[in-house]
């Protein structure tokens, strides 16, 4: 992939200070040839907090944090507060309080002095509502202790260069953090960041180069720099199953949400790619309002934004697929059901088919009783591949989860729909979403008993 086509942003950068003084306009270009759109410079103290500001308001793609790092704790004062709250509220660029926190490994500062100005400085981003660039080294603990107690909730933010485990990293996302992801996901041996990579929705992560510090492989122990952001998404994307343009628009979306940066209002995609297939949002309209539904919440799914104005016609949808370069497979699925409109997906199907595409449908299964016949004989030869939400393994729990309009014929339906669709497509899937409390070793027997593939799809995890 070619940098033109990805744009990043290193969340969280210190490029303000001495360091990078001597090649600093090279420094930027080799930011740029990577595809790193925008850098945030992050301030640790008064004076580089200031130079951060200076530096966000010289260059039009970089902003600023200020704030005073554990470190310093011991050196602040009433006056230092005023300081920080001054230039958080007087530079435009300014986007969160930070960084801030606790740092237990070091203890260059008391530990009840690290406190005591953590919680003030909480205090300050809630006042000019502003996020929180969060510091925590060994001190994970005490550092969601503070948040609570403090609410830091009500103004978010993100725990940059994240450290903990698993389940801190849940914790910080119940209470609306973002985790940061450095370019230490990259060594070997962090598996503890692996897992956390792994087990965290995308949606609720950045990417940083924490530079001129931790330096991503191959780098180790050179300076970093914010080009070096792009070794972490690709490393992050390896972890997650998705491409690097995947992270790429799904964490600068993350990061423009967070610090109300960039961006702006989004169009609605008629085709949009995640991994390597390339998605047909036709419709917003479903025939079950499943209690499951993402949409319900947010309409963006992997950094892309699918409420539409309008239902698009077939030659919109064809002019939206353009050549779908590179692309194996095209999926009619969107933020609605798709064989709703039948025609429709018939009429692009076959155009499409005639191209050489790979074909598959991602349905509920209720096409047959919405249509009053049985379609599936009318998707033979256009269609390569179904895959059905059946999500329950009786009427009872499906009409609880799925709210079908069908009543008790609902979920028969569904089931006659996948018995019936293995006679006319050559792959047909069976899923449940694993909603707690669903036997999903039930489902999965059930469908094995209708003949056709299962496949799990995990909770709150859309596309």
């Amino acid at each position: 992939m070619n940098s033109h086509e990805i744009e990043l942003i290193d969340s969280h950068a210190h490029i303000h200070g001495d360091e990078f003084s001597a090649d600093f306009t090279a420094m930027l270009e080799r930011a740029t040839a990577s595809g790193i759109r925008t850098i945030i410079t992050v301030g640790a103290d008064l004076e580089s907090s200031k130079a951060a500001v200076n530096l966000a308001e010289r260059f039009e793609n970089i902003y600023c944090a200020v704030g005073v790092h554990p470190h310093d704790a011991a050196g602040v004062t009433e006056d230092t507060y005023l300081q920080i709250a001054e230039l958080a509220t007087h530079c435009g660029s300014a986007v969160a309080i930070g960084e801030i926190g606790l740092d237990f490994y070091r203890d260059r500062s008391p530990r009840d002095l690290q406190e005591t100005v953590f919680r003030r400085f909480i205090g300050v981003a809630r006042e000019l509502s502003l996020p929180l660039i969060v510091h925590d080294r060994d001190a994970h603990e005490r550092v969601m202790t503070i948040l609570r107690e403090e609410r830091a909730h009500s103004v978010g933010g993100v725990l940059h260069c994240f450290s903990g485990d698993l389940a801190m990293a849940r914790e910080c996302i119940d209470m609306g953090f973002y985790i940061s992801i450095p370019g230490t996901v990259t060594y070997p041996n962090n598996h503890a960041l692996h897992d956390v990579v792994r087990g965290v929705k995308i949606e609720h992560m950045l990417v940083e180069t924490d530079c001129p510090y931790l330096s991503p492989v191959p780098y180790r122990g050179e300076r970093n720099e914010p080009s070096h952001v792009r070794l972490t998404a690709e490393k992050v994307a390896a972890l997650k199953g998705l491409t690097l343009e995947d992270v790429a628009r799904i964490s600068t979306l993350n990061c423009e949400k967070l610090f109300r940066i960039g961006g702006g209002a989004q169009s609605a995609r008629i085709a949009y790619r995640i991994r390597n297939s390339l998605y047909l949002n036709i419709t917003n309209r479903c025939s079950n309002r499943c209690t499951f539904c993402a949409k319900f919440d947010d309409f963006t799914v992997k950094g892309h934004y699918l409420q539409l104005d309008h239902e698009p016609s077939a030659s919109e949808v064809l002019a939206a697929v353009g050549n779908g370069a590179d692309c194996d497979e095209i999926v009619f699925c969107g933020y609605g059901e798709p064989l709703i409109r039948l025609d429709l997906v018939k009429e692009v199907a076959s155009a499409l088919k005639h191209r050489g595409f790979r074909i598959r449908i991602n349905t509920d299964g209720q096409a047959n009783l919405v249509h009053g016949r049985n379609i599936l004989p009318e998707l033979a030869g256009m269609i390569d591949s179904l895959s059905v939400s059946l999500n329950a393994a009786d009427a009872q729990t499906y009409a609880k989860l799925c709210n079908t309009p069908f009543g008790a014929d609902g979920f028969q339906g569904v089931c006659d729909f996948l018995r019936e669709a293995k006679k006319h497509i050559p792959r047909v899937t069976a899923s449940a979403v694993t909603v707690p409390g669903l036997d999903v070793a039930e489902v999965k027997r059930l469908a094995q008993s209708l003949g056709v593939d299962f496949r799990e799809r995990e909770y709150a995890e859309v596309g």
